[in-house]
């Protein structure tokens, strides 16, 4: 049974993250042969503040600081 765990930054539409869990289990069928029933994939969201890149928060980044 594969669990796949994705990161993204809040904000991700439902509709997204559903098209996002149905194209990561199909790739796992394609790629690896998974059967799609056994397959999990968690989406985790982060505050922007706790996101870093660059040594700066995404919320800082995205407010022009």
């Amino acid at each position: 049974m594969p669990v796949i765990t994705v990161r993204v930054i809040e904000g991700v539409s439902a509709e997204k993250k559903e098209e996002l869990m149905d194209r990561i289990t199909t790739v796992m069928k394609e790629v690896l042969g998974k059967n799609p029933e056994a397959t999990h994939v968690i989406i985790e969201e982060v505050a922007p503040e706790n996101w870093g890149i660059r040594g700066k928060t995404v919320a800082a980044i995205r407010s022009g600081k």
